[in-house]
């Protein structure tokens, strides 16, 4: 499980470090894709696999079903770790979630997301703004 946030610096080379408490989740075959609301998804190999499933199982026939597997799909690719924890972000990626030199690293639950770090403040300032509201609305799916 991933929570928490972490504020690293993206490389000229295009490298991030992901920090270690998030690595001991992460595996051979962890995906970085294009994210929702202007990030990016790390998924561990094993919840990559399992969305993917999920994708599979969407109708083929629905517009918006084989819209949205495209979007997860088309841009993910497959990341490695060197020695000191760093990957690449590929740069069609960082140009889609608008990374520039300073990131936000946040846990959610399955995933990891990657924003660039004045684009998740003004993200997260909006939905503070409205937490209250989004509560109450998720009282009708039982949480």
């Amino acid at each position: 499980m991933f929570i928490g946030i972490y504020y690293h610096t993206l490389e000229a080379k295009g490298r991030l470090a992901i920090p270690a408490s998030f690595r001991r989740n992460l595996d051979k075959g962890s995906v970085v894709t294009r994210g929702l609301d202007g990030c990016l998804f790390l998924f561990p190999a094993r919840d990559w696999r399992k969305f993917v499933k999920k994708l599979q199982q969407s109708p083929l026939t629905q517009k918006k079903a084989r819209e949205f597997v495209r979007l997860m799909t088309h841009q993910a690719a497959e990341v490695e770790f060197d020695s000191q924890g760093r990957t690449r972000i590929p740069s069609y990626l960082q140009e889609l979630a608008g990374l520039k030199k300073e990131v936000v690293i946040a846990g959610s639950l399955d995933r990891i997301e990657i924003w660039d770090k004045a684009r998740y403040h003004r993200y997260m300032r909006k939905i503070e703004e409205r937490s209250e509201e989004i509560a109450e609305s998720l009282t009708e799916l039982g949480i």
